[in-house]
């Protein structure tokens, strides 16, 4: 038997999967994440995300008993909204600057002073806190530490070119993750001269666009000592979480959506076309695995956490756990008795308003805590309907026939029955235990040649749970509720503007 080893390095923490040919899961590790905020900064340090990697890969390889020349690849995804910077040797010399940060937020207003509709048209996404203004904030907050840097990357790639002692100059950027870099050409490939020049960013500290399913390397004897894996072994490109966790959903062909409902609440749609949106900056174009294939998407900065907050925080009574409260909150009527969540704690990145903070309004006496849950999935829904208005009217018109749901949300009964009833069409959850080590997995597959047909591999490793069918009662309800969810975060917005004195 042949194995493959995919490996998701998210916001939580490192996951490690071994799979075997047929997709099936022999073994996996977890290791928590270390996210450290000091001096008003989110970041992580990237030797304690390269341990977590190598830890992982160790016990899941012990764990599994398999002979490690069994295993035949290996393919990592990580965190596509930061970054972080290597020297020649590819030894980190900044810190992870988190995708949680928002210290580039001037940065985001000078970029959107500067060129915002240019930017939108060639990158496809909006100016938001990403990659784009970070490097533009290391530029002109951190300049020493900028001028150390040889090449800007993603943690996947850091960890995989310390795996495979690559050089600076081998450093890639997969092609998935191009529309958060700030300086890319998205539909040609390319990085844009003109974005580079207009900010003074050298295109040398720029990697090279790479294929997910290149080899980047192979493992060291010093890696292989330290992971029990084979030296030698090929060590394949990988891609962004979010295109990881789309791809191995098998999010793969038009008409297809895709739900992440995680720490961030991603929704996201599969097209055939790059259609920018440059009107109100609330979509990210980005390249799905599958070459020529778009995944517009867009996300809730921590829109699960607000879920996890709510128990925390409001429930009160000890014993209280996520299945009590849904009980509870399922025996409230859609649209909450008027109660209006706002899932924005950290600001709103779709589109980009970090003044935004969030809060319920409508509040009665008749409101209790089941309420206010119950709420929450209903807000973080028609943030999701938003979302979908937005591709409708950029003329995806098919863009939506159904949802695929993976993540500690998508467990939810009653959170997947809302954003059917919301979005009016079936929501269906996958059985999949985690998506994006899966689609890491079969980018490695297709890498070593495993597999020939990407596309079709996946799709055949997608079993689904029972679908959610949509009630068109509570839809009627919900179109109401959307509408004022809308003109309540337009009014919101404008209080926030006028408290920060902009």
């Amino acid at each position: 038997m042949q194995y493959l080893i995919g490996v998701d390095i998210g916001t939580q923490g490192t996951k490690t999967y071994l799979y075997d040919v047929d997709g099936n899961i022999v073994t996996d590790s977890f290791e928590a994440s270390n996210l450290i905020t000091r001096n008003g900064i989110t970041l992580q340090e990237p030797d304690e995300i390269f341990s977590s990697v190598i830890n992982t890969i160790k016990e899941t390889v012990d764990k599994s008993g398999v002979d490690n020349g069994d295993i035949c690849g290996i393919a990592m995804d990580s965190q596509m909204a930061g970054i972080m910077a290597i020297d020649e040797n590819f030894n980190a010399v900044t810190y992870y600057d988190s995708w949680l940060d928002n210290g580039c937020k001037d940065y985001i207003e000078l970029i959107k002073n500067t060129c915002n509709d240019t930017f939108v048209k060639l990158t496809g996404a909006p100016v938001t806190n990403t990659i784009g203004p970070k490097i533009v904030w290391w530029k002109n907050e951190r300049n020493e530490e900028y001028k150390k840097i040889k090449k800007f990357v993603l943690p996947g790639i850091y960890v995989a070119g310390k795996m495979a002692g690559l050089k600076a100059d081998e450093a890639v950027m997969d092609y998935t993750n191009i529309h958060f870099s700030g300086f890319a050409d998205n539909k040609n490939m390319e990085w844009s001269e003109t974005l580079l020049n207009t900010f003074d960013i050298e295109h040398s500290k720029m990697p090279r666009i790479a294929s997910p399913f290149e080899v980047l390397g192979h493992v060291t004897m010093e890696t292989a000592n330290l992971t029990r894996l084979k030296q030698g072994m090929p060590i394949v490109t990988g891609c962004g979480d979010t295109a990881a966790n789309c791809f191995g959903a098998g999010i793969v062909n038009a008409g297809q959506a895709f739900d992440v409902a995680g720490t961030a609440s991603v929704f996201a749609c599969c097209v055939e076309e790059f259609k920018p949106n440059v009107d109100n900056d609330v979509l990210f174009n980005m390249r799905s695995v599958i070459e020529g294939n778009f995944t517009p998407l867009a996300y809730i900065g921590g829109g699960g956490m607000c879920i996890k907050w709510c128990m925390e925080n409001l429930t009160g009574a000890e014993g209280s756990t996520y299945e009590k409260m849904e009980q509870a909150a399922s025996m409230i009527k859609a649209g909450s008795e008027g109660l209006t969540f706002i899932p924005h704690f950290e600001g709103r990145v779709c589109p980009s308003d970090q003044n935004m903070k969030g809060s319920f309004t409508g509040l009665g006496f008749n409101h209790n805590v089941s309420h206010m849950y119950r709420a929450i999935m209903e807000g973080i829904s028609y943030e999701y309907m938003f979302y979908n208005e937005t591709m409708k009217n950029l003329g995806y018109e098919d863009s939506m026939n159904g949802i695929f749901g993976v993540g500690g949300g998508a467990k939810s009964r009653l959170f997947n029955q809302i954003k059917a009833d919301v979005l009016g069409v079936p929501y269906t959850p996958l059985k999949v235990k985690d998506s994006a080590t899966l689609g890491c997995a079969v980018i490695a597959g297709v890498g070593v040649g495993l597999y020939s047909d990407a596309k079709g591999t996946i799709s055949k490793m997608n079993a689904k749970e029972e679908s959610v069918i949509p009630n068109f009662k509570n839809k009627e309800v919900y179109k109401n509720a959307y509408n004022t969810y809308i003109v309540t975060m337009g009014g919101l917005s404008n209080i926030y503007k006028k408290l920060s004195g902009r």
